[in-house]
């Protein structure tokens, strides 16, 4: 969610779910075979390694032009899910999917209204994403900047479940408001969400059908883009709580027009079923797309924390206690929307590296390195 913002942030400068044991490290764990070839023969092209980012090796470029990101794997690694925007006037979000052996897209949503925060079923006979296609088929307007830099919550997203063609689309949630951001356990019994039926932007967690809704967050402010650990025992998310009189009321404003302000976000992690909530960041910067390693300890995520214009994403990674903070890309530009192979050997992230337009940001693919020291 949230990533055409992100972009439009990122673009101001130049003119906004694993499943690997943690005694199995990335060095060790054995790859799917068409995640193996995709980076041999497959999908993409090389992408000249940077000296600095020695956690990546063999990048690959995925997507070339139009703007693609929050690209996330299928169970088995061989495929990924992602958001792709036409370069074109009035184009809007829709869902691809992608082989990793070939290349190969095909369209996963139905081409109409907008989308947003796509994710594969554990069996990857299914997915399930966002959509306002139900409401319109025409793309709702971009948000109102003239309250400053705000994403768009647009009313009319709920869920919907389709085979992984697209077919047999079925509607999952129906409430006044957005319903968005879903994403589903490794473990393959619970999907977690965000949605405003409440009033406040809150994340709950239903079983695969829908059933047995629970509300996991109660605090005022922002909760979103939430991700299972790889054994489903944890959440990571991205948050904001205003926590002074003027901030909740301008929040709350804002919110009251379908809109907030994502100038500060922090990553917090709790247990799956809404307890035992910590705070892992606390940089006042703009932190979002928070990812498990597959140890399930470590958390890898963009943040704006290096910049003080506050325009240049990189992605770090961390100890979900806080510590062992380390830097991973090193662009100068835009990095975002992380996310590890079910195995732990690649990484796949959202870049404006090697652009075909201004800002245009595309999917990269790259072997992950555990060990940079051997």
């Amino acid at each position: 969610m949230f990533r055409r913002s992100l972009l439009l942030l990122s673009s101001l400068a130049l003119a906004a779910c694993a499943q690997a044991d943690s005694s199995d490290t990335a060095d060790t764990a054995e790859a799917p075979a068409l995640v193996a070839a995709s980076l041999e023969i497959g999908a993409g092209v090389p992408f000249q390694d940077i000296p600095e980012e020695v956690r990546l090796r063999n990048v690959r470029q995925l997507t070339f032009d139009g703007e693609n990101a929050e690209a996330y794997f299928s169970f088995d690694g061989t495929q990924l899910i992602f958001q792709r925007t036409e370069q074109a006037d009035g184009a809007c979000d829709v869902i691809w999917r992608m082989d990793l052996a070939s290349g190969d897209t095909t369209l996963a949503s139905t081409g109409t209204g907008r989308t947003t925060c796509s994710y594969f079923f554990p069996d990857d006979q299914k997915i399930i994403y966002a959509s306002t296609h139900h409401v319109s088929e025409q793309c709702p307007a971009p948000p109102d900047m003239s309250r400053g830099y705000v994403w768009a919550l647009y009313p009319s997203y709920d869920l919907f479940v389709s085979n992984a063609d697209g077919t047999d689309l079925v509607q999952l949630t129906d409430t006044p408001g957005y319903d968005a951001e879903a994403t589903i356990s490794p473990t393959g019994d619970r999907i977690v969400f965000t949605s405003v039926r409440n009033g406040d932007l809150d994340l709950y967690s239903m079983n695969l059908d829908g059933s047995d809704l629970v509300q996991l967050t109660d605090r005022i402010g922002y909760d979103g883009g939430a991700f299972y650990s790889p054994d489903g025992s944890k959440i990571v998310w991205r948050a904001h709580y205003p926590d002074d009189p003027e901030e909740i009321a301008d929040y709350q404003s804002l919110l009251g027009q379908g809109l907030i302000r994502p100038s500060a976000l922090e990553v917090w992690v709790m247990d799956a079923d809404g307890s035992n909530q910590r705070q892992v960041t606390n940089n006042g910067a703009a932190n979002f797309g928070p990812f498990w390693h597959p140890d399930g300890e470590r958390i890898i995520w963009s943040s704006n924390q290096g910049d003080p214009s506050g325009r240049e994403f990189d992605l770090f990674m961390i100890h979900e206690d806080g510590t062992g903070e380390e830097r991973i890309t090193h662009t100068g530009d835009f990095d975002g929307f992380p996310m590890f192979s079910p195995d732990g050997r690649y990484l796949v992230w959202g870049s404006n590296r090697n652009p075909s337009h201004q800002a245009n940001t595309n999917v990269f693919i790259a072997e992950w390195v555990e060990d940079p020291g051997s």
